[in-house]
């Protein structure tokens, strides 16, 4: 298969002309896209080549062509950007571990301003700089895993390969602590020791979906849910092979991949588990949103806070309010908080903890926002 090089000496006015798909190409990438794919320019036809970083050249192969651009993806890294660092470890989803942390917010803060000038038209503006992340590993307070089968036939417990919906990678996300490190492994020594079989996406026959891990790093209580089919499963012997604060098992019958709905089975412990966060005490149910990184959330509520500019007086509106985190931390300087959220647990959840916090001027209803506001 022929391959073509870009060239810098191209026509601006010219139509570029589209490569075939499945050609192999070379091209050097030049930035990042929104979302982290990387955009090189074939004779000036735009192509995404994710998994790449501004500086590499690279021998790609086309698996889009569409009239605008298309996409690739990478067959051999020829010339690393100099800019590049040796990743921590093999990690499908953590592709910008390559870059200096100072290089990645550099690019998002080039990210933000792109929108807030070309999709936004805004003019004359001062963006500020990006507050860095206090941890750039172990931060993650929730993991989803998802189950499948080895090479061996075994089972395994960990993500979905790049650009694959079928296909799972084994191991372990360092995003998250030694804490649900370990829960995995408890998990999955149960699972095996029990001979259950994995979800197979293709078919859509097995049992084991996904394992949702979440942590509250301040108390240090954990909440783990396993998500199979519709089946059999040894609770007991579940509740004694696993520790947590919280156990839960969900059967779901519908076919696409997803932790959210089902039916859902308190094995063992506490049906919620709380988090302590801006002074506040948080009980979060399995399905109900609380953001992922706690230390980070911490500054983020304070921002809102300091550019609300409350003065005790306002009406604040919660939308999409989850458990009522961010009203909650800005309702003893407001008048008073409405929240809205459409997941009734969590809905419940934020009542529970006005109550728990002791806030009265706080009220929180489920329903879409988009027609019960």
């Amino acid at each position: 298969m022929d391959t073509i090089a870009s060239s810098p000496d191209v026509d601006p006015s010219a139509r570029p002309e589209r490569p075939e798909r499945g050609q192999e190409v070379e091209v050097t990438v030049d930035r990042l896209a929104y979302g982290g794919n990387g955009v090189a320019r074939l004779d000036g036809y735009v192509l995404f080549v994710p998994e790449t970083f501004p500086g590499d050249r690279v021998r790609a192969q086309v698996t889009k062509r569409k009239r605008a651009y298309g996409e690739a993806r990478v067959l051999e890294l020829l010339t690393p950007s100099p800019d590049r660092i040796a990743p921590v470890a093999e990690h499908p989803g953590v592709a910008w571990q390559v870059m200096p942390y100072a290089k990645q917010l550099e690019i998002k803060a080039d990210q933000v301003r792109d929108a807030l000038t070309r999709i936004g038209h805004l003019e004359g503006f001062e963006l500020e700089p990006v507050v860095p992340a206090s941890e750039q590993w172990g931060y993650r307070n929730k993991l989803e895993y998802s189950f499948g089968t080895g090479e061996d036939g075994g089972l395994v417990c960990g993500f979905h390969a790049p650009g694959s919906w079928e296909d799972i990678v084994d191991g372990v996300s360092l995003l998250g602590s030694e804490r649900l490190a370990a829960a995995r492994e408890q998990v999955l020594a149960f699972c095996r020791e029990q001979g259950l079989d994995a979800y197979d996406r293709r078919t859509q026959t097995g049992f084991l979906r996904n394992l949702v891990l979440r942590e509250a790093r301040r108390t240090g209580e954990t909440q783990i849910r396993l998500v199979t089919s519709r089946g059999e499963l040894d609770t007991v012997a579940f509740s004694q092979a696993v520790e947590a604060t919280s156990l839960v098992w969900t059967q779901m019958d519908q076919v696409g991949e997803t932790t959210y709905g089902g039916y859902s089975e308190l094995v063992a412990g506490a049906g919620t588990i709380t988090e302590e966060l801006a002074g506040l005490e948080f009980s979060i149910s399995p399905e109900a949103f609380f953001q992922t990184n706690t230390e980070m959330a911490e500054q983020l509520y304070g921002v809102a806070q300091e550019y609300a500019g409350l003065q005790g007086w306002e009406r604040v509106y919660d939308l999409f309010c989850g458990i009522g985190t961010i009203g909650l931390t800005l309702a003893r300087r407001a008048g008073e908080v409405w929240g809205l959220e459409i997941v009734e647990p969590a809905i419940a959840d934020a009542i529970a903890n006005a109550r728990r916090n002791d806030i009265e001027n706080a009220r929180f209803f489920a329903g879409d926002v988009r027609v019960a506001l």
